[in-house]
């Protein structure tokens, strides 16, 4: 019979943990890769440099308040408990040693009776009880159990009864009860501690638990699959309209600030503050803050009022002075990006071009800081130099010529707007073509890629860089030496081609965005005159920048994939490449997509005749053919054809009713 006992030093339950732990800690820790160190550069102007080192500061946190994430936390502190628990268990006594009667008197296990005998005589006249005086460190009672333990062993070894005993069952008593221990410590299961292990297991599996299941429930039922609220959507999908201008856009995503920072509260100290951002920012644009106030209502929930005066203290450039301010708005901005996507994504669901336009316009007067109009104007492409505003008084329509102008001035801020100006870059459409996959034209229902080629070229390049450096035109005339490169790229999967990291551009300059950002770009096909969005739209990263060293292929590729309609006919299709970082830096391009007729193939293009047979006309695939415009089988075609075959058929035994009868 097994006799079933509690582990009292909690060893065992200390093994079970022990490989628990290291089966989750392990893997987690192999799976974090040591971070590299950034290489990237970007624009090296005075606001940029410092807008970078406080993001790096913030993002790294002080000494007195490191920063650390939830896997490295959880890390620490399990492989903490991991190495008490090895501790604790490799210092641990273990019980179950097995019975060694030589061990225990001192022998080998070759020894002979006799010498056991001899031996056992010696140490009963050095452990006898009454020969042994007791010392500070030994009790009676340990004299004693020594002798008996001797005493024992002795007799396990000389006595057949207890050596057979032990032979049989590893003790010399003879047999025992089987113990078997279970990882559990005694002290959770002791009768005076039920109380307090009841109320642990309630509260675990009757209120955190639940508590964790409901909140994850709930939780996900409020946010959509874009990451933003559900009633956020909801405003987007109300608010936006086909013909939505730019303020109706701003008004929508305005609304969404009422619930994604609803526990926003407004405290004294920050009250003061917002009243003057509130009071300059209606002074600097009366109407763009009251139009905005009339369609979003923030004056009734203080949250909301102080989201959207945070937002446009950024899109003005005010300075706040309060640092809790400053984290709310840093927090706010961060997710003005995703809801924006969710305003996107709601837009493109309808295919309306123009509040598809205006959303990624929006996202470069958020990164630039610029209140947002909508059509780009001369004073808001050059107000994201360092040090221009957008009332300063320039002649100049361009980049270079600003330099030019505080050249001639001898403006102080001249030197910083180069540095900008030299990295800025400015994007160029190498090529554009639609290409079908094994084709040399398109044709109904076809699938067909969109294969643009984009590159970025600084404004002021040097003279003699600006010399060898391949123009738009002699790229193209090399683009046929590069056929096989664009087949082997049109056959993978990837939509961008392999680039390497050095040539690609480094951070843009954003010096009042609170987070380093990298350019980026939309490549939108849409019908102009239907203002439609034909295609869903890509998002194009890692442009690289134009070398002389890559004159051969000075431009990276991409690919959009889509449909062609079902019908031929010449389409006047539209691309836009609209910039998310940058305001004005935009390009546009008819491009007309011809559709050609399956006949214009030649014979041997022309796709092999199906087995399939066309539906019958009074079925209901042939009546659901007729409709799409497809072919069906008339009745007098059937007729003819069971006409033809019955014939054959005929034929057939005719000619075997012959060959029989011979």
């Amino acid at each position: 019979m097994a006799n079933y006992s509690y582990d009292e030093g909690g060893n065992m339950a200390a093994y079970f943990l022990i490989s628990f732990l290291a089966l989750i800690l392990i893997p987690l820790t192999l799976s974090i890769s040591p971070s590299k160190k950034k290489t990237l550069t970007g624009c090296q102007c005075n606001l940029c440099i410092d807008q970078r080192a406080h993001i790096a500061s913030r993002e790294r946190g002080s000494i007195f308040k490191p920063k650390f994430s939830t896997k490295s936390i959880f890390l620490v502190c399990g492989w903490s408990v991991l190495a008490y628990l090895s501790y604790k268990v490799a210092n641990a006594k273990m019980d179950n040693k097995i019975y060694d009667p030589f061990e225990i008197l001192g022998l080998s296990s070759s020894a002979t009776e006799k010498e056991i005998k001899s031996h056992y005589k010696k140490l009963s006249k050095l452990y006898h009880p009454d020969k042994v005086k007791i010392t500070v460190n030994e009790t009676i009672e340990q004299i004693q159990n020594r002798f008996v333990d001797l005493t024992k062993a002795y007799k396990s070894l000389t006595d057949e009864t207890i050596r057979e005993n032990l032979r049989k069952y590893g003790n010399p008593d003879g047999p025992q009860q089987t113990s078997v221990g279970i990882a559990i410590p005694k002290w959770i299961v002791e009768s005076k501690n039920n109380v307090w292990v009841l109320g642990v297991y309630g509260l675990i599996f009757g209120g955190a638990l639940p508590t964790l299941v409901g909140r994850w429930w709930f939780g996900s039922r409020q946010k959509t699959k874009d990451g933003v609220n559900a009633r956020s959507a909801a405003a987007f999908f109300k608010s936006l309209k086909e013909d939505s201008t730019m303020e109706d856009v701003v008004g929508a995503l305005g609304k969404a600030y009422k619930w994604e920072l609803s526990d926003m509260k407004i405290n004294s100290r920050d009250a003061a503050e917002l009243d003057t951002l509130e009071k300059n920012i209606s002074t600097i644009a009366p109407k763009q803050w009251e139009t905005l106030k009339s369609l979003i209502h923030a004056g009734k929930d203080a949250g909301h009022r102080k989201a959207i005066i945070l937002v446009y203290a950024h899109l003005l450039r005010l300075k706040v002075e309060s640092s809790s301010l400053q984290k709310e708005q840093t927090q706010i901005l961060l997710q003005t990006p995703v809801l924006l996507n969710a305003l996107l994504n709601i837009s493109l669901s309808r295919n309306w071009l123009i509040p598809t336009i205006y959303v990624m316009r929006l996202h470069g007067y958020l990164a630039q800081a610029l209140l947002p109009r909508p059509l780009p104007a001369k004073q808001d492409r050059l107000a994201q130099l360092p040090g221009i505003k957008t009332g300063d008084d320039l002649k100049a329509d361009d980049f270079a010529g600003v330099v030019s102008e505080l050249e001639a001035t001898n403006d102080s801020r001249v030197e910083d707007i180069k540095k900008a100006v030299s990295q800025w870059g400015r994007l160029e459409l190498v090529d554009a073509t639609y290409k079908v996959i094994g084709e040399r034209i398109v044709t109904p229902s076809s699938i067909v890629y969109l294969v643009v080629k984009l590159r970025i070229s600084p404004p002021n390049s040097a003279p003699a860089a600006a010399e060898k450096e391949p123009s738009v035109e002699q790229v193209k005339q090399t683009i046929k030496a590069n056929d096989e490169k664009d087949e082997e790229f049109l056959m993978s999967r990837s939509d961008a081609e392999p680039i390497k990291e050095e040539s690609a551009s480094g951070w843009a300059h954003a010096p009042y965005w609170p987070q380093n950002r990298k350019p980026g770009w939309w490549l939108v096909l849409a019908d102009e005159k239907n203002s439609r969005v034909m295609v869903p739209p890509m998002k194009i990263t890692n442009v690289p920048f134009s070398s002389p060293k890559t004159a051969d292929r000075s431009y990276r590729t991409y690919k959009l994939q889509f449909q062609a309609p079902q019908g031929p006919g010449m389409y006047t299709w539209k691309i836009y490449l609209i910039s998310d970082t940058f305001v004005g830096e935009e390009i546009s391009r008819n491009m007309t997509l011809k559709i050609d007729d399956v006949s214009a193939l030649n014979a041997d293009e022309q796709p092999g005749e199906d087995e399939i047979s066309d539906p019958d006309e009074d079925s209901l695939a042939g009546q659901m053919s007729a409709m799409r415009g497809g072919k069906v089988k008339k009745a007098e075609e059937r007729e003819d054809q069971s006409e033809d075959e019955s014939s054959t058929d005929d034929g057939e035994s005719d000619d075997s009713s012959s060959s029989d009868s011979d």
